[in-house]
């Protein structure tokens, strides 16, 4: 093991978890008792069942026996915050070195997300983006200070019909200005919107209804004789779960190349679950979305990524938009995992439509702007309430539809892959807009937050 700062397990696409102070402190107490006695198995059982998978038990005893041998015993451990009540983070004092340990867990205070890095001083860098508004300054560099060396943020920030552009990275124990408005990044599950303004423009063209099954496109009877309509899928009340049964889960750094319609087929014939029939619920799902993209090229006879050229990019002029990584030379950004490591981007087949566009800060506004335009019909479609998740949340078509706590109804997805994490949030009534893309995986959290609070400072103003 070259360095012990990996990743055990990056759930893909993002977990919205809820911390739960009492859980958490339970959690690591019995972390740094079994850590520090070499009972590794039991870390391994407090694991969630994709941890488990994902690093089976001799992965595990290996790694933490290497950790051991390299930092010795935890001497103590004193939390530092929950980053928007997603994971909990703890500066921890090894007998050789001090490290950040980051642990989240699920709604069975499972672990289901563990990863430990350096510890940095944020005392030691530097702010140097002196030429932004201070406002604006202050708030990417308490974001960015704890990011690892080489992390890129991309920002668009559209307010009284302006869009502005600020770049930022941790250069050298720095945070500076870098201008990447026209540089491509992977935007995850953001494609999710796309993929649901690709369905709204052939409803708006009359060739398919939101309420029309998926079935009829397929020469086979789903398992259980399920219908599904588009909606269902758009708006993730289909019941079907984030990844499908028959889904490689150690294929971590590129998972999804290699699920084809061979395997998307044999799960709606054979293995399909539905987690909800009637009432309806809402269940984030990749599969749905990714689904619900194959079968929209089905249903024109092409495939999903040309209908997404001509319905979207060509329409709003996103001349810097993309569908696969190949071939994009200097303009690409290169993803890294949260140690600040260089990843392989990601390629996708059958389910590209949960998360496989890149795209820059640059068309992604073009795209934001194409949604303060009365006359795109299709785009308000997709702003359309079409399912009541709780009592701050709606879901639109892709779109979530969020009231937030000074009563501000705002749009948002965000997205993750292997090596970027993204964030998009607008204000219809008062059409502002903030778009962030970074180059680094599992920091959705704090990108998220920056997103929002760029978005209330344009509020303020």
């Amino acid at each position: 093991m070259k360095r012990l700062f990996y990743i055990l397990i990056l759930m893909m696409m993002g977990n919205n978890l809820i911390a739960q102070t009492e859980n958490y402190t339970r959690s690591i107490d019995q972390f740094q008792k079994s850590f520090n006695t070499g009972k590794y198995d039991e870390i391994f059982n407090s694991f969630s069942a994709e941890m488990k998978q994902s690093l089976p038990i001799e992965k595990n005893n290996q790694f933490f026996s290497e950790l051991k041998t390299q930092s010795g015993n935890v001497k103590s451990m004193e939390f530092t915050g929950y980053q928007q009540s997603t994971y909990a983070a703890y500066k921890t004092q090894f007998e050789k070195q001090i490290l950040v340990l980051n642990i989240s867990l699920d709604s069975q205070n499972k672990i289901n997300c563990l990863f430990i890095k350096p510890y940095e001083d944020p005392g030691k860098i530097s702010n140097a983006l002196t030429s932004y508004p201070k406002e604006i300054a202050e708030t990417i560099y308490s974001t960015m200070i704890r990011f690892p060396e080489g992390t890129q943020l991309s920002i668009a920030v559209i307010q009284n019909g302006k869009t502005n552009y600020y770049g930022a990275m941790k250069d050298h124990d720095s945070i500076k200005p870098v201008e990447n408005q026209n540089k491509v990044f992977e935007i995850g599950s953001i494609s999710k919107v796309f993929t649901s303004t690709v369905l709204a423009s052939l409803v708006e063209s009359k060739k398919i209804k939101l309420s029309d099954t998926i079935n009829s496109y397929y020469s086979f009877p789903f398992k259980n004789n399920r219908k599904i309509t588009f909606e269902d899928l758009a708006n993730h009340t289909s019941g079907l779960p984030r990844l499908p049964e028959n889904f490689n889960l150690l294929e971590l750094k590129n998972p999804y190349q290699g699920y084809h319609t061979k395997e998307l087929e044999d799960y709606l014939k054979n293995l399909m679950s539905i987690e909800h029939t009637t009432p309806k619920n809402f269940s984030y799902s990749n599969l749905g979305t990714g689904l619900l993209g194959y079968t929209l090229g089905l249903s024109q006879k092409t495939t999903f990524q040309n209908l997404l050229q001509k319905t979207v990019f060509d329409q709003y002029g996103m001349s810097q938009s993309f569908t696969s990584s190949q071939n994009l030379g200097d303009i690409l950004i290169k993803g890294h995992n949260i140690n600040g490591e260089l990843v392989s981007n990601w390629d996708w087949d059958v389910l590209f439509g949960a998360g496989g566009i890149l795209s820059t800060t640059g068309d992604l506004a073009k795209f934001v702007n194409a949604q303060f335009n009365p006359k795109n019909k299709e785009l308000a479609l997709t702003r359309k309430p079409t399912f009541t998740v709780n009592d701050n949340t709606k879901i639109g078509l892709g779109w979530h539809i969020i009231t937030t706590k000074s009563n501000k109804e705002v749009l948002f997805h965000n997205g993750g892959t292997g090596g970027y994490s993204s964030s998009m949030t607008l204000n219809m009534k008062d059409q502002t807009a903030v778009i962030i893309l970074s180059n680094v995986s599992s920091i959705n959290e704090p990108v998220d937050h920056l997103c929002f609070e760029l978005l209330s400072q344009t509020t303020k103003k």
